[in-house]
């Protein structure tokens, strides 16, 4: 199958790696320096826990044209790039659109692709479960616990799914498909902004963050506080066993929060904070929405954000 992945970082990279593995034509869309080191090197992952290296030959084009036809787009990006190429995914003659990555607002997205599109365009969300660290040479370090993808459609059933199946047929790779992936995208970004919020004031310390124990609490209180605003609204927190996590269990919770900001490997799941800022903005409408009150999930941002406009 002839596959775009649009975006060329590190989860776009260890995507683009899975379609190549599985047979498929891969192209990579890249620009400057990044689309220099495709041509020259080839698309080269160091895989952190299985210890090896692999080097995959991809297509590489630095625009998308409108003529240009593929049988799938994977659009990987941060949540705070989506916007910007939506209208020439929009002009672009392909069907077959999947937006990877954290999305507080994939309603407003759809709606504006398809507002924009001459044609009909089926749209997906999906997560990829991966992390990492881009070197300077290019090389990728992927970190992963299992190569999968969830995913899902915000109109029901996916109708495009024969097609996916058949461009990961071959790959290990598993996609897990979601009854309600905006819901499921909402919950995630919770613990995502806090526990990055957290590293950021500690400028990706995360050791010495660890050891903050009113930090790690006001993290926690936060995603309670973010889990009921969301609830609130009538949305599904999920998984749920995070919130029972969170409610029931605040001691574990603790533990398992000051754990894991010690894990060597951790410094590369944190995200960008100009995509946590462009969340936190996202979240405020849902805030002023529901009309409630969260004063540690307030207080984080205020402290996070003031520190990034001082950058």
């Amino acid at each position: 199958m002839r596959i775009l992945v649009y975006g060329a970082g590190v989860l776009g990279s260890y995507l683009a790696h899975v379609l190549v593995r599985g047979g498929n034509e891969v192209t990579m869309l890249a620009r400057g320096k990044r689309a220099e080191q495709l041509k020259t090197n080839g698309l080269v992952i160091r895989h952190y826990f299985q210890l090896r290296t692999t080097v995959d030959e991809v297509n590489v084009i630095q625009e998308l044209v409108a003529d240009d036809l593929y049988d799938l787009i994977f659009v990987v990006m941060k949540y705070n790039d989506f916007p910007s190429v939506l209208s020439t995914l929009a002009e672009n003659s392909s069907d077959n659109i999947v937006l990877v990555g954290n999305n507080a607002d994939a309603r407003g997205m759809q709606y504006e692709l398809q507002a924009k599109s001459k044609t009909k365009k089926n749209v997906l969300f999906g997560f990829q479960v991966s992390a990492g660290h881009r070197e300077e040479s290019g090389r990728i370090i992927s970190i992963r616990g299992g190569g999968q993808m969830l995913l899902g459609s915000l109109d029901g059933e996916i109708s495009i799914k024969p097609i996916l199946e058949k461009a990961f047929k071959r790959a290990k790779y598993k996609l897990i498909y979601h009854e309600d992936i905006d819901a499921w995208l909402k919950s995630h970004i919770v613990p995502i902004v806090a526990m990055t919020s957290v590293g950021f004031l500690y400028d990706g310390d995360l050791p010495k963050a660890s050891k903050d124990k009113k930090l790690l609490k006001q993290a926690i209180a936060a995603m309670d506080e973010g889990f009921q605003l969301l609830e609130k609204l009538n949305y599904k927190v999920t998984p749920a066993s995070q919130v029972n996590l969170i409610r029931k269990h605040r001691g574990v919770a603790y533990q398992g929060l000051k754990l894991i900001h010690k894990l060597p490997f951790m410094k590369w799941v944190d995200g960008s904070f100009g995509e946590i800022s462009a969340l936190y903005d996202s979240f405020e409408k849902l805030k002023n929405q529901a009309h409630a009150a969260t004063p540690h999930w307030d207080d984080l941002e205020k402290r996070t954000k003031a520190k990034f406009l001082r950058r």
